[in-house]
């Protein structure tokens, strides 16, 4: 691999570099831009110069640098905070005759930009370098090296010379190279290696790049890489110079060529040497920005829909996953062990399954094997909660196919109501109750695992998703989502916020009149909010603990609120028995007929019964009035014919 050619093509679509100087008064801030921007070195310079301007052809990426000078006095210290704030870059200046100006930039300059959380990569520069005593000279590297140790986001330090020219260009040529190619996103200096984000997309590259997928690079593979990179052919030569570095000890080539411990060793060389454009320029011609994920416009953005509808996975995109789990199977155990599911992802950014609320959101094994019946249930929910990631990880693992076709949106359900049948595969189910009624228990058993005898209320939002069989054979994927009670007031206070949700369930301690008492004022007020926004949901009620006694009135109140309300009488389960009911495949079947088990308020019953006499009455005076018309008209006849 050659070094990167230098143009705007390769430096991440930056239109423009913004570079605040600062640093104390006197050490050369304003003569260090004067002499950059015009060649000519002036003594009497202004304290603070307007910003600055280098030509685009300045330097050979062509990408325009606007340098901002700034004061260091306390009555402008809000500008100078502002400047900093908006930088891409800071430069940090010190004076080489004035040794407490290098000490300051410890003990204030650094630890300032800390404090205004400026993360951008920091140059320091050493001006007046012709004017420092003979008496002090010492290596940049012996008295920067413990600063820069402790400072991390220093890219580099320079001493230049505006008075005699020394190394003005460089400096700034610097600056827009830390800018354009940062070091910071590639190389963990901490531990001398590179980051893990960069290997998992120097990983997807190599596969990208492997066509016959014999996990090697050919030298015919290496050179289209090669021209693809940086439009430029290997010759015989050049390949064998790239085989002669590599050590033989890490195998980076064998007899049908360079491995991917080859192909990382060499990017980590040119890192070494700091060729940050080299790799930099690899990853953007595979679409990579500075974050190293895949740019924004290289992932399509599902089509807009209506609150009512969902996104599904379509049955392309399904075969595919279904392919990638045999795959990476490599027991053929019927299931993705950690270390198997890590090896998944391993070309993607990091796992989207690591943190909540995907993590623990589908059933493993006792050692954290996923089926495929899991795998699949954790692709439903993020293709869910978040389409645009899904289809993003679909890339990252090797899907090739029309990303427009590999999702598609759901019908509305109003228009499932009026055919009274939901075409979803992915049915979302939202889980209500007061605390200590068995809800985290219910989501436990849905996922397979053994009840627990201590209580461990659930704090935020939980999702189980999970595959269920339906009779005929068929299967349908089910997400639970837990609501906190503590949470229901503010979900409700958003008008569309029913409108994801295909069915409620609310659960009661069937042993505890209080808790029945709470879970049906959370069925009124969620009925209530379905009926003022028109997305009423239909609902089931679920008594949980069913091992213990009810208390005396349980099947009373029961009976009487499901037949007031219209719904189905409550489905006695038991987490710690195990006897949960069918009640997943009642949800399910509850969800495919929405215009069944909604529920009915009160206050609803008289809106409608209102609305029906005010159209009666009006109804009622249509009649008469048209009766009338007609009367009059007949009389008008007759009175004509009379006369």
């Amino acid at each position: 691999m050659a070094k990167a050619s230098n143009g705007g093509a390769n430096s991440g679509n930056q239109t423009g570099v913004r570079i605040v100087v600062a640093g104390d008064q006197g050490t050369g801030k304003s003569s260090l831009i004067v002499t950059a921007a015009t060649y000519n070195f002036q003594s009497n310079v202004p304290p603070v110069l307007p910003p600055t301007r280098l030509p685009d052809d300045f330097y050979p990426d062509r990408v325009p640098i606007t340098i901002i000078d700034t004061s260091s006095s306390p009555k402008n210290r809000s500008v100078l905070e502002d400047e900093l704030r908006r930088a891409d870059a800071v430069v940090l200046t010190y004076a080489c005759d004035q040794p407490a100006t290098l000490d300051r930039l410890s003990t204030f300059w650094l630890p300032e930009l800390h404090r205004l959380e400026v993360k951008v990569p920091v140059i320091v520069v050493g001006c007046k370098l012709d004017l420092r005593d003979e008496q002090q000279q010492m290596s940049i590297n012996e008295f920067m090296q413990p600063i820069m140790e402790q400072f991390r986001e220093i890219e580099t330090c320079i001493e230049c010379s505006a008075s005699t020219h020394i190394q003005i260009r460089e400096v700034f040529y610097h600056v827009q190279k830390a800018v354009l190619y940062p070091k910071g996103p590639l190389f963990g200096e901490e531990i001398d290696i590179l980051k893990p984000r960069l290997v998992r997309a120097l990983k997807r590259i190599f596969i990208l790049c492997d066509h016959d997928r014999d996990g090697v690079l050919s030298d015919a593979e290496l050179n289209d890489f090669q021209v693809r990179c940086f439009n430029a052919a290997l010759e015989p030569d050049e390949i064998s110079k790239l085989k002669s570095v590599v050590p033989e000890k890490l195998k980076g080539f064998n007899e049908h060529g360079l491995t991917l411990s080859g192909f990382l060793y060499l990017h980590a060389l040119f890192i070494e040497k700091e060729l940050f454009e080299t790799t930099w320029t690899v990853l953007r011609k595979f679409g990579y920005n500075n974050d190293i994920k895949l740019r924004e416009d290289l992932i399509p953005v599902p089509c807009k829909h209506a609150p009512d509808q969902n996104m599904e996975l379509t049955t392309e995109a399904l075969e595919f996953l279904k392919g990638i789990f045999s795959l990476f199977d490599i027991n053929g155990d019927g299931l993705l062990h950690p270390d198997e599911l890590v090896d998944l992802f391993s070309t993607a950014p990091e796992s989207p399954w690591i943190e909540a609320p995907y993590k623990d959101a589908a059933e493993k094994t006792t050692l954290g094997g996923l089926s495929l019946d899991g795998f699949l249930s954790e692709w439903a929910l993020l293709t869910l909660l978040d389409p645009v990631s899904s289809l993003e990880n679909l890339i990252y693992i090797g899907y090739t196919g029309d990303l427009s076709s590999a999702l598609r949106v759901t019908r509305k359900r109003r228009l499932d109501r009026k055919r009274q049948q939901s075409d979803r595969n992915v049915f979302q189910c939202f889980v209500f109750g007061p605390k200590e009624a068995g809800k985290s228990g219910l989501l436990n058993a849905f996922l397979g695992r053994p009840f627990s005898h201590s209580y461990n209320p659930t704090i935020n939002e939980r999702y189980a998703a999970n595959v269920v069989d339906q009779p005929g054979g068929s299967k349908k994927t089910l997400v639970l989502r837990e609501i906190h009670e503590d949470g229901v007031k503010g979900l409700l206070s958003k008008r569309d916020s029913l409108a994801a949700c295909d069915i409620a369930l609310f659960v009661y301690d069937n042993s505890d009149e209080s808790s029945w008492k709470r879970a049906t004022e959370l069925l009124v007020k969620v009925a209530s909010h379905g009926e003022n926004t028109r997305y009423g949901v239909p609902c089931l009620i679920v008594a949980a603990k069913d091992d213990l006694d009810p208390y005396p009135t349980a099947i009373h109140n029961a009976i009487k609120l499901t037949q007031d309300m219209g719904i189905e009488p409550p489905i006695p389960i038991s987490a710690k028995l195990g006897d949960i009911n069918t009640v997943f495949q009642r949800i399910i079947a509850a969800a495919e007929h929405p215009h069944l088990s909604i529920p009915e308020t009160r206050a609803w019953r008289s809106h409608k019964l209102y609305s029906r006499l005010i159209n009666s009455s009006l109804m009622v005076f249509s009649v008469g009035a048209a009766v009338a018309l007609v009367g009059l008209a007949a009389y008008r006849v007759y009175a004509s014919r009379k006369s």
